[in-house]
């Protein structure tokens, strides 16, 4: 597995796999996602198993904070290990930006996705009534990263 950054060329199979993470209204639009990846304060990083995409995480820094946007693993490499690999580069790399606070929303109902980012050490800090499509709730999550030891 090979992570590496976001070029143009990989929107569309980045499109596609969000359109198959998420069901309708959750996912991101064509519109939407272009949007995102195209904040100055994008940060975008891809998986791939040999020349297929196997997930992608995005985020938006302005350091100190950072805002996971999406994390989404295409379903053959669901509970392999893509997850965990992309979000610790994610968040080696915004550290290394001075980041030192991520927040991210998750539904409230989508257990595997909660349990997945507590393991990680994100912790509930409150929940978004009705944040998906006006009727789910979400949690907001948070996870305080490390201070850079001074040398």
């Amino acid at each position: 597995m090979q992570v590496r950054a976001y070029e143009p060329h990989d929107f569309k199979a980045l499109h596609k796999l969000d359109q198959a993470c998420f069901p309708p209204g959750i996912a991101y639009t064509n519109t939407m996602l272009r949007y995102f990846l195209k904040l100055p304060s994008a940060e975008c990083l891809l998986a791939e198993d040999g020349r297929e995409i196997a997930g992608f995480i995005m985020s938006s820094v302005n350091a100190p904070l950072a805002h996971i946007v999406t994390l989404d693993v295409a379903e053959a490499h669901r509970r392999g290990g893509v997850g965990s690999t992309l979000l610790n580069a994610m968040e080696n790399k915004i550290g290394a930006q001075g980041v030192h606070t991520i927040l991210l929303e998750t539904a409230v109902d989508n257990q595997a996705a909660v349990a997945f980012w507590q393991r990680h050490g994100y912790r509930i800090e409150g929940v978004m009534k009705r944040y998906y499509l006006g009727r789910t709730d979400a949690y907001e999550m948070r996870k305080l990263l490390p201070l850079p030891r001074k040398q």
